[in-house]
């Protein structure tokens, strides 16, 4: 209902005015008091101080290494607002963080018609999916859009809110949807940009500029105890501080555990599965194979 941006919220006397022409929805209608009129706090609406543990809670979510950019420079906890976000971090946010975040507040009808339409653009999003759950998903987003249409007031709903009803038939004539987004191409986009030294030239800037990057990582491949594409280490490494490498390629994973150490006995059948595990997997012993 309301963007970073201000005045760009759909909640605006006009819309409670359609709502008391209508004769639904008494508690969102506008309340005159003598000479004033009041506005009173929508149920879908956050008070200023959820508003400002949200915009906490948000701004200190860490992801894995190159899951999504640092959402945490888009979040303004003083102002309580979010601004600067690309649509991947549109993506993150709706299906991975709101079906979390939103749990402490709402009450049960409007966090679970909330989560279920996070569920609903996961689903649609995942690597493969099945026609039956595709016939399903048809089916759960016209229930789902029927119970936001008794939560949020008519100027919600515009045609890009009803654009959702066809997102499933078109997965099922297209294909998955990460074979046609544009995440691939604008990220490949941008990295040309970046190439770009002389404005008045940019195609010669990014053909140049192209050219030398594929040489440098070519001769990059022959290159040997420095530091390059092929070997540099990862920016967020969880080694612990002061860790040895393990002897065995097969123990090298960079992970730190979490929790205190437990030694645990292990039975006759996993015993047998991580040996073999090591015999095919631990170039060390290659040599000692028959």
């Amino acid at each position: 209902m309301y963007d970073s941006g201000k005045g760009k919220t759909k909640d605006t006397s006009n819309a409670r005015k359609d709502l008391e022409d209508m004769g639904i929805r008494k508690d969102l209608h506008l309340q005159k008091t003598g000479t004033s009129i009041k506005m009173p706090q929508a149920k879908y609406t956050l008070t200023k101080a959820e508003n400002t543990s949200f915009c906490d809670w948000l701004k200190n979510v860490r992801f894995p290494d190159g899951y999504a950019s640092n959402i945490s420079r888009c979040v303004n906890t003083n102002e309580g607002k979010i601004s600067g976000m690309k649509s991947h971090d549109f993506h993150v946010l709706l299906q991975r963080l709101l079906p979390v975040v939103i749990r402490g507040y709402f009450n049960d009808n409007i966090r679970t018609t909330l989560i279920e339409l996070c569920l609903f653009f996961k689903d649609l999003c995942s690597r493969s999916l099945k026609l039956d759950v595709l016939n399903q998903m048809k089916e759960d987003i016209v229930v789902i859009l029927c119970k936001m249409e008794m939560i949020f007031p008519p100027a919600f709903f515009d045609i890009m809110v009803h654009l959702a009803l066809h997102l499933p038939r078109e997965v099922e004539l297209a294909g998955p949807v990460q074979f046609r987004w544009m995440y691939p191409i604008e990220r490949f986009l941008g990295k040309l940009k970046r190439f770009v030294r002389n404005r008045a030239r940019p195609e010669g800037s990014i053909a140049e500029g192209y050219l030398s990057n594929e040489c440098l990582t070519f001769c990059s491949m022959y290159l040997h105890e420095i530091e390059t594409v092929w070997n540099c280490k990862e920016r967020n490494s969880d080694r612990c501080q002061g860790e040895k490498d393990v002897g065995l390629s097969v123990f090298s994973q960079p992970v730190r555990p979490l929790g205190a150490a437990k030694y645990v006995r292990l039975d006759d059948t996993y015993l047998t599965r991580a040996r073999w595990y090591v015999l095919s997997n631990c170039s060390e012993i290659d040599s000692y194979k028959t």
